[in-house]
């Protein structure tokens, strides 16, 4: 009899727990709702909030007066085609603009509803680039259903039940909830509309409506630290966010004692007069690595030049004065900085394998911001990722490589680009240049 009032009292308190949903929007007015930021329009119509976009305004949010911490939300938009818009949460005003993280509502034909961009802070924390099962749930024209869960440092979105965005983020345990009118800049977007209803969040009883586990990409956004899916899938820190430790002068076994320093998590080539490794120097890793993937967030000052080099072997090839030589992805202003417009056919550019084998103009590089460089090494196959698109791919070791390499300026570097293993390298080229959230899975 007593198990019998137990399993009872489980799925009374289990149903309770489930019914925990609390409407944001009456239907009829905006009452508990506050316009930030721009001077776009907002009204109730037919049981939904209406954005109108106006010409000459900032991004317009319509924000909750409350703040959320943990939550799961709740909603259905449709949107005008050709108006991008957002939702945002666990957001906050600051000097007049609004930042947090936002919901992308996007009908044009990239496609990345349900992904999650940092809005006026880091941009796209998660963009729709590795998930195409998203890009096609979107529905032009009608309806989409919005699903938010944000508990912890964990946030996850699904557009129309489709699981869209995972990352782990702790910039923001709480804020507002807001919708967003997009600021336009063509006339023939003014007065498009977007439309909300059926606003409802839960903040109790989360464990009962949570989803299970997706398989979507995770993205861990927390700086210079690993999560327990990347530990299990055999990533580790390159560099720990705090010490010197595992880099040392390509010159020396020391560390270079100017030239760089770390801040807020963040390692820095400093500006100088623009002279290769004129400064501090390049820095290596300790260790040599043979196959692998290896990932670095960078951003560049303007005008600024950088590179990460692999097959690193300064013991054997290095310039005098100068670098360390090895193969190496490109880190430039492309606008700014006249190396850009050297080489051939632009392989001296971001991204490029420099001064052998272009990136194309058109790669996904977000100005102003931190960009993710990936270089995968599988014995003779080489890519070269900008954001989670492909930029650069080849194969190194046989006679159409040898050719390409006498045709560039390591024609005279012993074994360029054909060693086995290497360090890995990041350049001092004299320019401010950041780097963070460097890390690397060997592979077998």
């Amino acid at each position: 009899m007593k198990k019998i009032f137990l399993a009872l009292l489980s799925l009374c308190v289990s149903a309770g727990a489930q019914a925990q949903w609390q409407d944001l929007f009456n239907g009829k007015n905006l009452k508990g709702w506050s316009v930030a930021a721009g001077t776009a329009t907002y009204k109730v119509e037919d049981g939904a909030i209406v954005g109108t976009s106006r010409l000459g305004t900032p991004n317009t949010f319509l924000k909750s007066d409350r703040t959320y911490g943990d939550f799961i939300l709740e909603m259905l938009f449709k949107v005008d085609d050709g108006l991008n818009s957002g939702i945002q949460f666990r957001s906050h005003v600051t000097d007049g603009r609004v930042r947090g993280y936002q919901y992308e509502i996007d009908p044009s034909s990239r496609a990345w509803s349900g992904g999650i961009y940092d809005e006026a802070r880091l941009g796209w924390l998660y963009p729709l680039t590795t998930n195409p099962a998203a890009q096609r749930a979107f529905r032009p024209g009608d309806w989409n259903k919005v699903r938010v869960e944000a508990v912890g440092n964990r946030i996850r979105t699904w557009i129309n039940g489709v699981p869209a965005a995972d990352i782990l983020d702790a910039q923001d345990a709480e804020g507002f909830i807001a919708l967003q009118v997009h600021a336009i800049g063509n006339p023939e977007l003014e007065g498009k509309q977007i439309r909300w209803k059926q606003i409802r969040i839960m903040t109790s009883g989360l464990e009962y409506e949570l989803s299970p586990e997706t398989g979507i990409a995770q993205f861990n956004c927390i700086p210079n630290t690993i999560s327990e899916r990347e530990a299990a899938e055999g990533w580790k820190l390159l560099w720990d966010g705090r010490t010197t430790e595992g880099w040392r002068s390509h010159k020396a076994r020391q560390f270079p004692s100017k030239g760089w320093h770390i801040e807020d998590g963040m390692l820095v080539v400093e500006k100088a007069d623009g002279a290769e490794s004129g400064n501090g120097g390049d820095i290596i890793t300790t260790q040599k690595y043979r196959n692998f993937i290896l990932s670095v967030d960078f951003k560049i000052t303007p005008g600024a030049n950088s590179g990460i080099k692999y097959f690193v072997n300064p013991e054997i090839n290095s310039a005098e004065g100068g670098s360390a030589i090895g193969c190496e992805f490109q880190v430039l202003d492309d606008e700014r900085h006249p190396d850009a417009k050297l080489g051939i056919n632009g392989n001296r550019t971001l991204g490029s394998l420099y001064d052998l084998i272009p990136a194309p103009e058109d790669k996904p590089f977000r100005k102003g911001f931190f960009n993710r460089a990936t270089i995968v090494v599988r014995g003779n196959h080489i890519e070269h990722w900008l954001n989670d698109v492909k930029i650069v791919e080849y194969e190194r070791n046989n006679a159409m490589w040898n050719a390409l390499v006498d045709c560039s300026k390591y024609r005279n570097w012993v074994n360029f680009g054909n060693f086995e293993s290497g360090h890995i390298l990041i350049q001092d080229h004299g320019d401010l240049v950041y780097y963070k959230n460097i890390k690397i899975k060997e592979l077998d």
